[in-house]
């Protein structure tokens, strides 16, 4: 018998198999320690793959987080509530539910369709997170700086309101226009004492903070609650793997010199790409950053 052809052919027919479990053991293998103050975002609606949302929740567990933020489309509204369940099933801590505001569909006083349906959603499951809060810069259209701060505080409260009655908290999302500018979002805070905001912050909206990101983080930091991460550059791409950029790592350094330590928000924010790859190589960009 040719044991040297037996051999080979054994090889051939288990390298499939082989090839997935070194991916499997690659993706299992990263540091649990450094992760746990990692979460992803932005992995629902960015995903060419479009998986399910138990195919989501494996992956995430796979890659090797214990907790995830929740971002949506109104076509993934039929799913969250059995993603959310599935989630919680599995201990990964959802650490906030998207909550974009749009003139066109909410008012103070009222949400539209998908979002009444979203607050339902929640208070079904008795789940206690927290809502990231975006304003379009609809609702700021021809408003003074006076008559913006006026809006905005007006629609933080109903909301901060409809979350309360829910156990849930709110921060306050830098997205862009008015709202994105996180001084105003200060004012926001200081004007509403009687509800507890925090403050999320997102490099890939914060271009033009750059320049003066030390001044921002520590205005900032007493309400603090995550920053997420992306490659930064002046000009060009704007959403750019971690470690690609030129000065994600002063702006990370920026927030640790405050006391901030988490958590930070790993993106999966590219469009028609694998969300899975994007992630791991952020994190990729991550373990750059704190080699150099």
């Amino acid at each position: 018998m040719n044991y040297s052809l037996v051999y080979q052919n054994l090889l051939y027919s288990l390298l499939p198999f082989l090839i997935l479990l070194a991916q499997c053991s690659n993706a299992q293998n990263f540091d649990q320690n450094q992760l746990k103050d990692y979460y992803p975002w932005c992995i629902v609606a960015y995903d060419s793959l479009e998986r399910s949302p138990r195919e989501r929740i494996q992956m995430i567990k796979e890659i090797g987080f214990n907790k995830y933020a929740y971002d949506w489309r109104d076509k993934h509204l039929e799913d969250t509530k059995f993603e959310l369940q599935i989630a919680m099933d599995n201990d990964i801590e959802i650490v906030s539910i998207w909550l974009w505001l749009n003139a066109n569909r909410d008012s103070i006083g009222l949400l539209g369709h998908a979002n009444k349906k979203l607050f339902k959603i929640i208070e079904e499951l008795d789940l206690r997170t927290t809502f990231w809060v975006s304003l379009s810069e609809n609702f700021f259209k021809d408003l003074d700086e006076e008559q913006s701060l006026s809006e905005a505080v007006a629609i933080l409260d109903f909301v901060a309101i409809k979350a309360a009655e829910l156990n849930c908290k709110v921060a306050l999302y830098n997205h862009s226009g008015w709202f994105g500018n996180p001084f105003n979002q200060l004012e926001v805070i200081k004007a509403l004492p009687q509800h507890d905001l925090g403050i999320v912050f997102n490099f890939h909206h914060a271009h033009n903070s750059i320049d003066n990101i030390d001044s921002i983080a520590f205005a900032i930091k007493p309400y603090l609650r995550a920053v997420n991460l992306n490659g930064m550059k002046k000009d060009g791409i704007k959403i750019l793997p971690i470690g690609k950029g030129d000065y994600e790592k002063e702006m990370i350094q920026a927030f640790i010199n405050t006391g901030f330590i988490g958590p930070w928000g790993v993106m999966g924010h590219v469009e028609n790409a694998d969300v899975k790859k994007v992630l791991l190589e952020n994190i990729d960009g991550l373990r750059s950053l704190q080699n150099q």
